[in-house]
């Protein structure tokens, strides 16, 4: 593909979404891991299960369910644009979006969801569900580090793909600067 071609076909643009919609994703579970879930640790189990779940209510809206799961879709543009493309980023969108549909997108749906699932119902005034939080936060955070980590990759996978993609390094040719030659 020439990298006019590359340009008339929208990759760079597509790219740059998934890259920086990752990197967005990628310090939205970073804060969770480093901020959010050792502050729920050190609070008293009553207070870090109620709170848990006013977040776990909290995340239900629509400006966060719009990146939750236009990120996916994102993704599965990205791959079968770079199928049909291939250019010299085309593989490295792919490592990148396969990376973010696995270790972000399904660790979600089937680690950290069912466990706030599990988790909403619970009185957190009675002894025996106020116990279990512990637990939760350790195994929680577990897979969010997991998240974080692959969200974190993808952004990396992603923005090498952006510098291989034929119409950026066009766009990056030298412009004159100054009034036009006579």
């Amino acid at each position: 593909m020439t990298a006019a071609e590359g340009k008339k076909s929208g990759a760079w643009p597509l790219r740059l979404a998934a890259t920086l919609w990752a990197g967005v994703m990628s310090g939205f579970f970073w804060s969770f891991s480093t901020v959010v879930m050792p502050g729920l640790a050190s609070a008293n189990p009553q207070t870090a299960m109620q709170a848990m779940q006013s977040i776990n209510t909290a995340v239900h809206n629509g400006l966060f369910a719009v990146g939750f799961f236009g990120m996916p879709l994102i993704c599965i543009l990205v791959i079968g644009h770079a199928a049909r493309i291939r250019d010299k980023g085309a593989p490295w969108a792919v490592a990148g979006a396969l990376c973010y549909l696995l270790g972000t997108f399904l660790v979600t749906v089937i680690g950290n969801i069912p466990m706030n699932r599990r988790l909403a119902p619970l009185d957190p005034l009675l002894p025996e569900n106020a116990t279990m939080i512990s637990g939760f936060i350790q195994d929680w955070t577990m897979l969010n580090d997991l998240r974080t980590v692959a969200a974190l990759a993808a952004f990396l996978l992603l923005t090498v793909s952006l510098s291989l993609t034929d119409s950026h390094i066009e766009s990056q040719q030298a412009v004159p600067y100054g009034p036009p030659a006579q």
